[in-house]
């Protein structure tokens, strides 16, 4: 694989200690004046007191942070990793994205999957067991309301009538929509209806091995394969890290989002330099 043709991301300190607007805006920057192609955000709106993993409840709400970022910065995309859309509504995500796609001149990535943490759709009272219909049905009204208009249909999971129903303002070019998920069921929703498959903190053997699935089923061309990381070379062994780069990348990883753990802006922002330079020693476009 050309090392040129693969890109990278990164997280924004959108959760815990570093959160704010002003660290938003400061790795934000930096992220796009590194070069960096695109900066990420995750997606929880509650989470369980005895809750493992996120280890933090203080998280911005993403589409917010997407706009925040999007005034802030110029050119660099700007994504969600990834957005649970079962446990949203679709109309409101569809103009949502296409206004923050349309107002930062076509930045927008959307990374969405069916998500995990049941206690969330009980809070939201959503049923946890209809995630995986609800995803499909939220990615064909989005899609529709991104691209038709005076649309006429029916949507029976979300219980959605539409008659000669307009939605504007719609994207100008196509919002890429990347899946998430590491069940089979998520990579062909991925090669079905995705622009790319991202996945979350696979080890590289996992990684090859839902990648051989993914070409296995079918996916069009310029698919993008993105994969979600904790490196932070602030903690872990930088030669590791690099190792690891060229390993994904030799499975057919095309697309990298770390997120560091650092809890202060000042080693956040360092790690994020940091991260740049080894991508960048990785023969990545940097």
């Amino acid at each position: 694989m050309d090392k040129t043709q693969v890109t990278a991301g990164i997280h924004l300190p959108q959760a815990g200690p570093a959160a704010s607007a002003e660290s938003l805006t400061q790795v934000a920057e930096l992220a796009e004046s590194l070069g960096f192609s695109d900066v990420w955000v995750s997606d929880h709106l509650v989470i369980p007191s005895n809750a493992k993993y996120p280890p933090s409840a203080y998280i911005y709400e993403p589409l917010a942070v997407m706009a925040w970022v999007a005034a802030k910065t110029t050119r660099i995309g700007i994504g969600t990793t990834v957005l649970v859309l079962p446990m949203r509504n679709p109309v409101v995500v569809a103009k949502s994205l296409a206004s923050i796609d349309k107002l930062s001149g076509g930045r927008v990535i959307f990374g969405t999957a069916a998500g995990w943490l049941k206690e969330e759709f009980d809070a939201l009272g959503i049923p946890f067991e209809e995630r995986g219909p609800r995803t499909d049905e939220a990615l064909e009204i989005i899609q529709m309301l991104w691209t038709d208009d005076h649309i006429t249909a029916s949507f029976p999971v979300h219980g959605a009538e539409f008659e000669d129903i307009r939605a504007k303002p719609q994207p100008e070019e196509k919002i890429p929509i990347w899946i998430g998920g590491h069940a089979d069921i998520a990579l062909k929703r991925a090669c079905r209806v995705g622009d790319g498959w991202h996945g979350g903190f696979l080890s590289i053997e996992d990684s090859a091995e839902a990648i051989e699935k993914l070409k296995t089923y079918g996916h069009g061309n310029d698919f993008v394969i993105s994969m979600r990381t904790n490196w932070d070379p602030l903690e872990d062994d930088p030669d590791r890290i690099l190792s690891e780069i060229n390993a994904y990348i030799e499975v057919g990883v095309t697309h990298f989002v770390p997120e560091p753990r650092q809890r202060t802006i000042e080693d956040y922002m360092r790690s994020v330099e940091l991260l740049a330079g080894l991508f960048s020693q990785a023969g990545l476009r940097f």
